[in-house]
Protein backbone atom coordinates (compact mmCIF):
# COMPACT_ATOMS: atom_id res chain seq x y z
CA UNK A 1 0.00 0.00 0.00
CA UNK A 2 1.73 3.32 -0.95
CA UNK A 3 1.38 6.62 1.04
CA UNK A 4 0.64 8.64 -1.57
CA UNK A 5 -2.47 6.32 -3.09
CA UNK A 6 -6.02 6.64 -2.42
CA UNK A 7 -6.15 3.13 -0.20
CA UNK A 8 -3.69 4.82 2.18
CA UNK A 9 -6.02 7.72 2.50
CA UNK A 10 -8.93 5.61 3.35
CA UNK A 11 -6.77 3.38 5.63
CA UNK A 12 -4.71 5.85 7.61
CA UNK A 13 -8.05 7.15 9.33
CA UNK A 14 -10.00 3.31 9.17
CA UNK A 15 -6.93 2.39 11.35
CA UNK A 16 -7.10 5.76 13.68
CA UNK A 17 -10.63 5.21 14.46
CA UNK A 18 -10.15 1.54 15.37
CA UNK A 19 -6.86 2.27 17.18
CA UNK A 20 -7.81 5.58 19.51
CA UNK A 21 -11.93 4.96 19.58
CA UNK A 22 -12.19 0.53 19.64
CA UNK A 23 -8.79 -0.64 21.04
CA UNK A 24 -7.97 2.42 23.06
CA UNK A 25 -8.86 0.96 26.66
CA UNK A 26 -6.87 -2.17 26.42
CA UNK A 27 -3.22 -2.09 25.80
CA UNK A 28 -2.64 -5.95 24.37
CA UNK A 29 -5.45 -5.25 21.97
CA UNK A 30 -4.60 -1.77 20.85
CA UNK A 31 -0.84 -3.26 19.86
CA UNK A 32 -3.10 -6.19 18.39
CA UNK A 33 -4.69 -4.36 16.08
CA UNK A 34 -1.64 -2.29 15.28
CA UNK A 35 -0.39 -5.58 14.13
CA UNK A 36 -3.07 -6.72 12.25
CA UNK A 37 -3.22 -3.26 9.97
CA UNK A 38 0.47 -3.58 9.60
CA UNK A 39 0.20 -7.02 8.32
CA UNK A 40 -2.38 -6.02 6.40
CA UNK A 41 -0.58 -2.92 5.07
CA UNK A 42 2.51 -5.12 4.36
CA UNK A 43 0.76 -7.36 2.44
CA UNK A 44 -1.33 -5.42 0.02
CA UNK A 45 1.77 -6.32 -2.21
CA UNK A 46 1.89 -9.65 -1.43
CA UNK A 47 0.56 -11.65 1.09
CA UNK A 48 3.85 -14.23 1.05
CA UNK A 49 5.74 -11.06 2.66
CA UNK A 50 4.14 -11.62 5.22
CA UNK A 51 5.68 -14.77 5.86
CA UNK A 52 8.79 -13.50 6.01
CA UNK A 53 8.56 -10.78 8.14
CA UNK A 54 7.18 -13.28 10.27
CA UNK A 55 9.66 -15.16 10.20
CA UNK A 56 12.23 -12.87 11.15
CA UNK A 57 10.50 -11.46 13.95
CA UNK A 58 10.05 -14.60 15.71
CA UNK A 59 13.57 -15.22 15.14
CA UNK A 60 14.57 -11.77 17.09
CA UNK A 61 12.19 -11.95 19.86
CA UNK A 62 13.02 -15.68 20.46
CA UNK A 63 16.97 -15.07 20.53
CA UNK A 64 16.04 -11.73 23.22
CA UNK A 65 14.25 -14.62 25.83
CA UNK A 66 17.34 -17.33 25.67
CA UNK A 67 20.05 -14.47 25.63
CA UNK A 68 18.36 -13.73 29.15
CA UNK A 69 17.88 -17.37 30.20
CA UNK A 70 21.46 -17.74 29.52
CA UNK A 71 22.70 -14.40 31.06
CA UNK A 72 25.60 -15.53 33.51
CA UNK A 73 26.91 -17.95 30.32
CA UNK A 74 29.02 -15.44 27.90
CA UNK A 75 29.59 -18.43 25.80
CA UNK A 76 26.26 -19.24 24.82
CA UNK A 77 24.94 -15.66 24.76
CA UNK A 78 27.44 -15.41 21.87
CA UNK A 79 26.58 -17.84 20.44
CA UNK A 80 22.54 -16.85 20.44
CA UNK A 81 23.15 -13.55 19.29
CA UNK A 82 25.42 -14.40 16.40
CA UNK A 83 23.23 -17.56 14.96
CA UNK A 84 20.75 -14.65 14.86
CA UNK A 85 22.42 -12.30 12.93
CA UNK A 86 23.65 -15.17 10.83
CA UNK A 87 20.35 -15.79 9.93
CA UNK A 88 18.76 -12.88 9.66
CA UNK A 89 21.52 -12.00 7.23
CA UNK A 90 21.38 -14.83 4.95
CA UNK A 91 18.09 -14.09 4.60
CA UNK A 92 18.54 -10.82 3.51
CA UNK A 93 21.36 -12.28 1.45
CA UNK A 94 19.56 -14.66 -0.25
CA UNK A 95 15.96 -12.33 -1.20
CA UNK A 96 18.45 -9.34 -2.15
CA UNK A 97 22.13 -10.37 -3.40
CA UNK A 98 21.62 -14.04 -4.81
CA UNK A 99 21.42 -12.75 -8.53
CA UNK A 100 23.76 -10.18 -7.77
CA UNK A 101 26.64 -12.77 -6.92
CA UNK A 102 25.19 -15.58 -8.99
CA UNK A 103 24.90 -13.30 -12.39
CA UNK A 104 28.59 -12.73 -11.42
CA UNK A 105 29.62 -15.57 -11.22
CA UNK A 106 28.12 -16.94 -14.43
CA UNK A 107 29.79 -14.42 -15.60
CA UNK A 108 33.62 -15.00 -14.67
CA UNK A 109 32.30 -19.27 -15.64
CA UNK A 110 31.26 -18.01 -19.02
CA UNK A 111 34.32 -16.38 -19.84
CA UNK A 112 36.61 -18.86 -19.01
CA UNK A 113 34.69 -21.15 -21.51
CA UNK A 114 32.27 -23.20 -18.21
CA UNK A 115 28.34 -23.03 -19.23
CA UNK A 116 26.59 -21.59 -16.35
CA UNK A 117 23.17 -20.74 -16.76
CA UNK A 118 21.74 -22.71 -13.97
CA UNK A 119 23.10 -20.60 -11.38
CA UNK A 120 20.77 -17.62 -12.16
CA UNK A 121 17.59 -17.87 -10.07
CA UNK A 122 14.90 -14.91 -10.22
CA UNK A 123 14.39 -14.30 -6.57
CA UNK A 124 11.53 -11.79 -6.15
CA UNK A 125 13.11 -9.34 -3.79
CA UNK A 126 10.00 -8.37 -0.56
CA UNK A 127 10.00 -4.96 -0.22
CA UNK A 128 11.33 -3.09 2.77
CA UNK A 129 13.18 -6.38 3.64
CA UNK A 130 16.76 -4.47 4.74
CA UNK A 131 14.70 -2.16 6.73
CA UNK A 132 13.40 -4.18 9.27
CA UNK A 133 15.98 -7.16 9.35
CA UNK A 134 18.26 -3.58 10.74
CA UNK A 135 15.40 -3.19 12.95
CA UNK A 136 15.15 -6.58 14.46
CA UNK A 137 18.90 -6.80 14.54
CA UNK A 138 19.01 -3.88 16.33
CA UNK A 139 17.04 -5.62 18.95
CA UNK A 140 18.89 -8.52 19.59
CA UNK A 141 22.58 -7.01 19.46
CA UNK A 142 21.08 -4.58 22.47
CA UNK A 143 19.92 -7.17 24.32
CA UNK A 144 22.85 -8.80 23.77
CA UNK A 145 24.81 -5.92 25.30
CA UNK A 146 22.45 -5.65 27.95
CA UNK A 147 21.42 -2.10 26.74
CA UNK A 148 17.74 -3.46 27.73
CA UNK A 149 15.90 -6.04 28.70
CA UNK A 150 14.45 -8.55 26.46
CA UNK A 151 10.41 -8.02 26.12
CA UNK A 152 8.27 -10.66 26.82
CA UNK A 153 5.30 -8.99 25.16
CA UNK A 154 5.39 -10.90 21.42
CA UNK A 155 2.82 -9.00 20.93
CA UNK A 156 4.32 -5.48 21.51
CA UNK A 157 7.12 -6.80 19.71
CA UNK A 158 5.48 -7.62 16.50
CA UNK A 159 3.91 -4.55 16.95
CA UNK A 160 7.71 -2.71 17.07
CA UNK A 161 9.19 -4.53 13.92
CA UNK A 162 5.74 -4.38 11.69
CA UNK A 163 4.42 -0.80 12.63
CA UNK A 164 3.44 0.08 9.46
CA UNK A 165 4.20 3.98 9.30
CA UNK A 166 8.11 2.85 9.34
CA UNK A 167 7.77 -0.28 7.93
CA UNK A 168 9.06 -0.43 4.18
CA UNK A 169 11.58 2.51 4.27
CA UNK A 170 12.42 3.61 7.97
CA UNK A 171 13.31 5.73 9.79
CA UNK A 172 15.23 1.99 11.53
CA UNK A 173 14.03 2.41 14.53
CA UNK A 174 15.84 0.94 17.91
CA UNK A 175 14.26 -0.98 20.16
CA UNK A 176 15.65 0.73 22.69
CA UNK A 177 13.55 3.98 21.53
CA UNK A 178 10.11 2.20 20.01
CA UNK A 179 9.20 -0.85 21.76
CA UNK A 180 8.83 0.87 25.32
CA UNK A 181 6.52 2.85 23.66
CA UNK A 182 4.57 -0.22 22.54
CA UNK A 183 4.56 -1.60 25.96
CA UNK A 184 3.30 1.47 27.82
CA UNK A 185 0.20 2.82 27.73
CA UNK A 186 -0.50 5.35 25.15
CA UNK A 187 -2.47 8.67 25.44
CA UNK A 188 -3.81 10.89 22.62
CA UNK A 189 -2.30 14.54 21.98
CA UNK A 190 -4.28 16.76 20.12
CA UNK A 191 -1.30 19.05 19.27
CA UNK A 192 1.23 16.37 18.66
CA UNK A 193 -1.77 14.31 16.08
CA UNK A 194 -2.39 17.74 14.53
CA UNK A 195 1.59 18.52 13.74
CA UNK A 196 1.86 15.02 12.26
CA UNK A 197 -0.86 15.99 9.66
CA UNK A 198 1.08 18.95 8.99
CA UNK A 199 4.18 16.55 8.52
CA UNK A 200 2.60 14.18 6.43
CA UNK A 201 1.36 17.07 3.89
CA UNK A 202 4.57 18.37 3.74
CA UNK A 203 5.68 15.08 2.68
CA UNK A 204 3.30 14.68 0.34
CA UNK A 205 4.44 18.01 -1.30
CA UNK A 206 7.53 16.59 -1.23
CA UNK A 207 7.19 13.55 -3.02
CA UNK A 208 3.93 14.23 -5.59
CA UNK A 209 5.17 17.82 -6.59
CA UNK A 210 8.87 18.07 -6.21
CA UNK A 211 9.87 13.89 -6.41
CA UNK A 212 7.67 12.71 -9.34
CA UNK A 213 7.74 16.06 -11.45
CA UNK A 214 11.86 15.07 -11.24
CA UNK A 215 11.61 11.94 -11.96
CA UNK A 216 9.94 12.98 -15.57
CA UNK A 217 12.88 15.19 -16.11
CA UNK A 218 15.68 12.44 -14.84
CA UNK A 219 13.95 9.56 -17.28
CA UNK A 220 14.10 11.54 -19.86
CA UNK A 221 17.81 12.75 -19.31
CA UNK A 222 19.08 9.34 -18.27
CA UNK A 223 17.42 7.95 -21.64
CA UNK A 224 18.86 10.36 -23.82
CA UNK A 225 22.66 10.56 -22.53
CA UNK A 226 23.78 9.96 -26.25
CA UNK A 227 21.97 13.22 -27.64
CA UNK A 228 21.42 15.29 -24.52
CA UNK A 229 24.59 18.43 -24.02
CA UNK A 230 26.83 18.67 -21.14
CA UNK A 231 24.00 21.28 -19.16
CA UNK A 232 21.37 18.96 -19.80
CA UNK A 233 23.59 15.83 -18.01
CA UNK A 234 24.01 18.29 -15.41
CA UNK A 235 20.33 19.16 -15.26
CA UNK A 236 19.39 15.75 -15.00
CA UNK A 237 21.99 15.13 -12.32
CA UNK A 238 20.59 18.57 -10.18
CA UNK A 239 16.68 17.45 -10.50
CA UNK A 240 17.67 13.37 -9.35
CA UNK A 241 19.35 15.08 -6.19
CA UNK A 242 16.08 16.89 -5.81
CA UNK A 243 14.33 13.58 -6.66
CA UNK A 244 15.73 11.05 -4.52
CA UNK A 245 15.41 13.54 -1.64
CA UNK A 246 12.31 14.43 -1.96
CA UNK A 247 10.79 10.98 -2.54
CA UNK A 248 12.70 9.09 0.35
CA UNK A 249 12.54 12.50 2.85
CA UNK A 250 9.24 12.77 1.87
CA UNK A 251 8.70 9.32 2.72
CA UNK A 252 10.08 9.86 5.86
CA UNK A 253 8.08 12.80 6.66
CA UNK A 254 4.34 10.83 5.99
CA UNK A 255 6.08 8.33 8.32
CA UNK A 256 7.06 10.37 11.07
CA UNK A 257 3.84 11.96 10.99
CA UNK A 258 1.42 8.62 10.58
CA UNK A 259 3.17 7.31 13.60
CA UNK A 260 2.39 10.87 15.52
CA UNK A 261 -1.10 10.14 14.92
CA UNK A 262 -1.26 7.37 16.89
CA UNK A 263 1.19 8.81 20.04
CA UNK A 264 4.21 6.90 18.39
CA UNK A 265 7.78 9.24 17.95
CA UNK A 266 9.79 8.11 15.48
CA UNK A 267 13.04 9.02 14.95
CA UNK A 268 14.19 12.29 12.23
CA UNK A 269 15.43 10.60 9.22
CA UNK A 270 16.83 13.74 7.61
CA UNK A 271 17.88 17.33 8.49
CA UNK A 272 18.05 19.34 5.76
CA UNK A 273 21.43 17.52 3.82
CA UNK A 274 21.75 19.55 0.85
CA UNK A 275 22.83 22.84 3.08
CA UNK A 276 25.49 21.15 4.48
CA UNK A 277 29.22 22.46 4.02
CA UNK A 278 31.16 19.34 3.60
CA UNK A 279 30.77 15.75 3.14
CA UNK A 280 30.74 14.86 6.94
CA UNK A 281 28.32 16.81 7.46
CA UNK A 282 26.09 16.08 4.43
CA UNK A 283 26.22 12.44 6.09
CA UNK A 284 24.96 13.15 9.40
CA UNK A 285 21.81 14.79 7.72
CA UNK A 286 20.82 12.57 5.15
CA UNK A 287 19.10 9.06 6.32
CA UNK A 288 20.67 9.66 9.61
CA UNK A 289 18.63 6.09 10.80
CA UNK A 290 20.81 4.10 8.91
CA UNK A 291 23.94 6.11 9.05
CA UNK A 292 24.13 5.92 13.07
CA UNK A 293 22.85 2.25 12.61
CA UNK A 294 26.10 1.40 10.74
CA UNK A 295 27.59 3.61 13.10
CA UNK A 296 26.82 2.05 16.18
CA UNK A 297 26.66 -1.60 14.99
CA UNK A 298 29.45 -1.73 12.90
CA UNK A 299 31.64 1.28 13.04
CA UNK A 300 32.68 1.60 16.88
CA UNK A 301 32.28 -2.49 17.01
CA UNK A 302 35.29 -2.36 14.33
CA UNK A 303 37.59 0.33 16.53
CA UNK A 304 36.30 3.43 15.06
CA UNK A 305 38.62 6.07 15.08
CA UNK A 306 40.09 5.08 18.45
CA UNK A 307 42.53 2.42 17.33
CA UNK A 308 45.15 4.69 15.02
CA UNK A 309 44.67 6.44 12.00
CA UNK A 310 45.38 2.79 9.54
CA UNK A 311 42.21 1.29 11.26
CA UNK A 312 40.28 4.33 11.06
CA UNK A 313 41.19 4.52 7.23
CA UNK A 314 39.63 0.84 7.14
CA UNK A 315 37.05 1.38 9.19
CA UNK A 316 35.51 4.34 7.15
CA UNK A 317 36.05 2.41 3.66
CA UNK A 318 34.21 -0.65 5.61
CA UNK A 319 31.40 1.45 6.42
CA UNK A 320 30.59 3.31 2.95
CA UNK A 321 31.11 0.40 1.32
CA UNK A 322 28.61 -1.70 3.29
CA UNK A 323 26.48 1.18 2.79
CA UNK A 324 26.69 0.91 -0.99
CA UNK A 325 25.95 -2.61 -0.95
CA UNK A 326 22.94 -2.17 1.32
CA UNK A 327 21.49 0.05 -1.18
CA UNK A 328 21.48 -3.17 -3.53
CA UNK A 329 22.84 -5.71 -5.65
CA UNK A 330 24.76 -3.38 -8.70
CA UNK A 331 28.11 -2.11 -8.78
CA UNK A 332 26.79 1.16 -9.42
CA UNK A 333 25.99 1.23 -5.48
CA UNK A 334 29.20 -0.17 -4.58
CA UNK A 335 31.35 2.69 -6.30
CA UNK A 336 29.11 4.97 -5.22
CA UNK A 337 29.83 3.97 -1.30
CA UNK A 338 33.39 3.68 -2.44
CA UNK A 339 33.05 7.79 -4.02
CA UNK A 340 31.32 8.85 -1.27
CA UNK A 341 34.36 7.25 0.99
CA UNK A 342 37.49 8.90 -0.74
CA UNK A 343 35.46 12.61 -0.50
CA UNK A 344 35.37 11.34 3.34
CA UNK A 345 38.92 10.63 3.99
CA UNK A 346 40.64 14.11 3.41
CA UNK A 347 37.86 15.37 6.20
CA UNK A 348 38.95 12.71 8.71
CA UNK A 349 42.73 12.49 8.42
CA UNK A 350 42.80 16.05 8.93
CA UNK A 351 40.52 16.17 11.97
CA UNK A 352 37.91 18.16 10.30
CA UNK A 353 35.12 15.47 9.89
CA UNK A 354 33.34 17.04 12.81
CA UNK A 355 34.15 20.57 12.00
CA UNK A 356 30.04 21.62 10.89
CA UNK A 357 27.78 20.48 13.64
CA UNK A 358 25.88 23.66 13.86
CA UNK A 359 22.84 25.04 11.71
CA UNK A 360 23.70 26.51 8.22
CA UNK A 361 23.74 30.51 8.72
CA UNK A 362 23.17 30.14 12.46
CA UNK A 363 21.32 33.42 13.75
CA UNK A 364 20.97 34.92 10.07
CA UNK A 365 18.64 35.12 7.38
CA UNK A 366 21.09 34.46 4.57
CA UNK A 367 24.93 32.18 4.55
CA UNK A 368 28.04 34.01 3.96
CA UNK A 369 29.67 34.18 0.89
CA UNK A 370 31.96 31.41 1.98
CA UNK A 371 29.25 29.17 3.48
CA UNK A 372 26.98 29.55 0.20
CA UNK A 373 30.11 28.51 -2.01
CA UNK A 374 31.16 25.26 0.74
CA UNK A 375 27.23 24.13 0.43
CA UNK A 376 27.44 24.42 -3.21
CA UNK A 377 30.46 22.69 -4.04
CA UNK A 378 29.46 20.16 -1.81
CA UNK A 379 25.97 19.54 -3.11
CA UNK A 380 27.44 19.40 -6.65
CA UNK A 381 30.04 16.73 -5.02
CA UNK A 382 26.63 14.33 -4.07
CA UNK A 383 25.30 15.11 -7.42
CA UNK A 384 28.08 13.77 -9.09
CA UNK A 385 27.90 10.40 -6.68
CA UNK A 386 23.71 10.29 -7.15
CA UNK A 387 24.75 10.04 -10.78
CA UNK A 388 26.59 7.21 -10.40
CA UNK A 389 23.55 5.81 -8.04
CA UNK A 390 20.98 6.54 -10.58
CA UNK A 391 22.94 4.78 -13.29
CA UNK A 392 22.33 1.16 -14.43
CA UNK A 393 25.71 0.01 -14.86
CA UNK A 394 28.98 1.37 -14.58
CA UNK A 395 29.94 1.97 -18.06
CA UNK A 396 26.86 4.09 -18.09
CA UNK A 397 27.66 5.82 -15.61
CA UNK A 398 30.81 6.75 -17.12
CA UNK A 399 29.57 7.55 -20.01
CA UNK A 400 26.95 10.12 -18.32
CA UNK A 401 29.88 11.97 -16.19
CA UNK A 402 32.33 12.26 -19.01
CA UNK A 403 29.38 13.93 -21.36
CA UNK A 404 28.61 15.86 -18.70
CA UNK A 405 32.14 17.60 -18.01
CA UNK A 406 33.36 17.33 -21.77
CA UNK A 407 31.26 21.07 -22.54
CA UNK A 408 28.92 19.65 -25.51
CA UNK A 409 26.23 20.81 -27.11
CA UNK A 410 23.12 18.98 -27.31
CA UNK A 411 22.11 17.46 -30.25
CA UNK A 412 18.40 17.20 -29.46
CA UNK A 413 16.57 18.81 -27.43
CA UNK A 414 15.26 16.63 -24.43
CA UNK A 415 11.05 16.96 -24.10
CA UNK A 416 10.67 17.85 -20.42
CA UNK A 417 9.16 20.82 -18.92
CA UNK A 418 11.93 21.86 -16.57
CA UNK A 419 10.76 25.57 -16.06
CA UNK A 420 7.18 24.12 -13.58
CA UNK A 421 9.50 21.72 -11.70
CA UNK A 422 12.23 24.75 -10.70
CA UNK A 423 10.17 26.46 -9.83
CA UNK A 424 8.64 23.76 -7.22
CA UNK A 425 12.21 22.68 -6.54
CA UNK A 426 12.96 26.41 -5.58
CA UNK A 427 9.97 26.35 -3.47
CA UNK A 428 10.87 23.62 -1.51
CA UNK A 429 14.23 24.98 -1.11
CA UNK A 430 13.08 28.09 0.30
CA UNK A 431 10.47 27.14 2.66
CA UNK A 432 13.26 24.54 3.68
CA UNK A 433 15.87 27.13 4.28
CA UNK A 434 13.47 29.33 6.01
CA UNK A 435 12.57 25.96 8.58
CA UNK A 436 15.97 24.56 8.60
CA UNK A 437 15.78 24.09 12.83
CA UNK A 438 12.31 22.89 12.45
CA UNK A 439 11.85 18.93 12.44
CA UNK A 440 9.51 19.49 9.13
CA UNK A 441 8.99 22.02 6.32
CA UNK A 442 4.89 23.10 7.68
CA UNK A 443 6.16 23.57 11.53
CA UNK A 444 4.60 27.15 11.26
CA UNK A 445 2.63 27.18 14.38
CA UNK A 446 4.60 30.27 15.21
CA UNK A 447 2.85 31.99 12.42
CA UNK A 448 0.16 33.98 14.82
CA UNK A 449 -2.56 34.49 11.85
CA UNK A 450 -4.46 31.38 11.54
CA UNK A 451 -6.09 32.51 8.54
CA UNK A 452 -2.67 32.46 6.75
CA UNK A 453 -1.65 29.18 8.33
CA UNK A 454 -4.96 27.53 7.01
CA UNK A 455 -4.01 29.63 3.31
CA UNK A 456 -0.87 27.96 3.32
CA UNK A 457 -2.33 24.33 3.92
CA UNK A 458 -5.46 25.37 1.43
CA UNK A 459 -3.06 25.79 -1.33
CA UNK A 460 -0.43 22.96 -0.87
CA UNK A 461 -3.73 20.29 -0.95
CA UNK A 462 -4.68 21.80 -3.76
CA UNK A 463 -1.49 21.69 -5.76
CA UNK A 464 -1.24 18.13 -5.01
CA UNK A 465 -4.65 17.31 -5.73
CA UNK A 466 -3.82 18.95 -9.19
CA UNK A 467 -0.85 17.29 -9.79
CA UNK A 468 -2.00 13.90 -8.91
CA UNK A 469 -1.98 11.34 -11.27
CA UNK A 470 -0.95 7.40 -11.59
CA UNK A 471 0.39 6.57 -7.81
CA UNK A 472 4.37 5.98 -8.27
CA UNK A 473 6.68 3.72 -5.97
CA UNK A 474 8.85 5.45 -3.39
CA UNK A 475 12.16 4.89 -4.94
CA UNK A 476 13.84 3.75 -1.29
CA UNK A 477 10.72 0.28 -2.00
CA UNK A 478 13.51 -1.68 -3.98
CA UNK A 479 16.06 -1.33 -1.29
Amino acid sequence: MLFNSVSYLIFLPLVFIGYWFIFRRNLKLQNLFVVAASYLFYGWWDWRFLLLIAFTTLCSYFSGTLLERFDGNGKARKWICGSNIVLNLAILGLFKYFNFFSENLKWLLNAAGIEADWFTIDILLPVGISFYTFQALSYSIDVYRRKMAATHDIVAFFAFISFFPQLVAGPIERATNLLPQFTAPRTFDCDKALDGMRQILWGLFKKIIVADNCAVIVNAVFGNIQTAGSLQLLAGGIFFAFQIYGDFSGYSDIAIGSARLFGIDLMKNFDYPYFSRDIAEFWRRWHISLNTWFRDYIYIPLGGSREGRAKSIRNTFIIFLVSGLWHGANWTFVCWGLYHALLFLPLLLTGRNRKYRDTAADGHMLPSVGEFLRMAATFLLVVIGWIIFRAENIGEAANYLIRMFSMRQAAAVIDADMSATSIYVLLLLVVEWLQRKKDHGLEIESLKSRGMRIAIYTVIILIIELAMGETSDFIYFQF
